[in-house]
């Protein structure tokens, strides 16, 4: 679950050198706003958004108005506001399939949309509290958090139907796929872990333990220097994880209840909320 907080954390990675530089408003974070673009009311809670750059459009949850809101990036406009995502939550753009995927977890269900149409072609589920989303591009499968469900469904892209759900022993936190390993990683809760899931059979294939971070939710990767970025929503904490050999390499002190991560490859910078 995203959670929106008046605390910004900027974390700066140099290799394994990490430096975390609380911030409390735009003018001590290296970032300069560009525009101010209103969005459809109501103002009420929003939470995850997904970048589909390749076509300048980026899709937000406008959660506690149950509409996914699709923002062209070039324009800077919205382009529509859709209606029937009860209490949605995570939001993932896959353009190699022309699909948004948006987790309607007031209804149980994954929606999914064209990109062309903007139309729903189908509602997957049940899934008791979907939430985050990743997609695995080989298997040509999506994985979705089932953070109250404590496991991780599994989704066919192809047939948009629901294949299994992947028992995880705690809480789903965020579900990543790396392209480094071809693998889906979900943080567990109440386990204090990284599961690795192989997305070609569903199973999981290893649980490693986040020394340092109590219920794990957030993960970034960044996946040239093989490094997963874990925040833990208890204790305030966040992890640097060596995904060669998936040990702890440091955790960091971070802003009050961490939620999730953006990493930029570019400037080398994590954004914890």
């Amino acid at each position: 679950m995203g959670h929106v907080g008046a605390l910004a954390i900027l974390v700066s990675i140099f290799g394994c050198t990490t430096a975390a530089v609380p911030s409390n408003n735009a003018d001590t974070a290296p970032l300069k706003k560009v525009a101010d673009v209103p969005l459809p009311d109501p103002a009420v809670r929003f939470d995850y958004q997904s970048l589909d750059g390749s076509h300048g459009r980026l899709y937000i949850a406008h959660m506690n108005a149950d509409q996914l809101v699709v923002f062209d990036t070039k324009k800077r406009e919205v382009v529509a506001n859709l209606d029937g995502f009860p209490n949605v939550h995570g939001v993932l753009a896959v353009p190699e399939l022309g699909k948004v995927y948006a987790s309607a977890t007031g209804e149980h269900k994954v929606v999914v949309v064209d990109t062309q149409t903007l139309k729903t072609i189908a509602r997957v589920g049940p899934i008791k509290y979907p939430d985050g989303i990743a997609y695995a591009p080989d298997a040509k499968r999506v994985f979705v958090s089932d953070e109250h469900g404590d496991a991780d469904a599994v989704i066919d892209a192809t047939t948009n139907s629901l294949v299994t759900t992947i028992p995880l022993g705690g809480g789903a936190g965020n579900t990543v796929y790396d392209p480094g390993s071809a693998l889906i990683f979900v943080a567990v809760h109440e386990k204090n872990e990284l599961v690795a899931i192989d997305p070609a059979t569903a199973k999981i294939i290893g649980r490693y333990p986040v020394t340092g971070v109590t219920s794990p939710h957030g993960i970034a990767l960044d996946v040239n220097a093989r490094l997963a970025f874990v925040a833990g929503e208890d204790n305030s904490k966040l992890a640097v994880v060596d995904l060669t050999n998936m040990r702890v390499l440091a955790t960091y002190s971070v802003g009050k209840d961490p939620d999730v991560l953006s990493f930029d490859p570019g400037l080398k910078r994590l954004y914890v909320s």
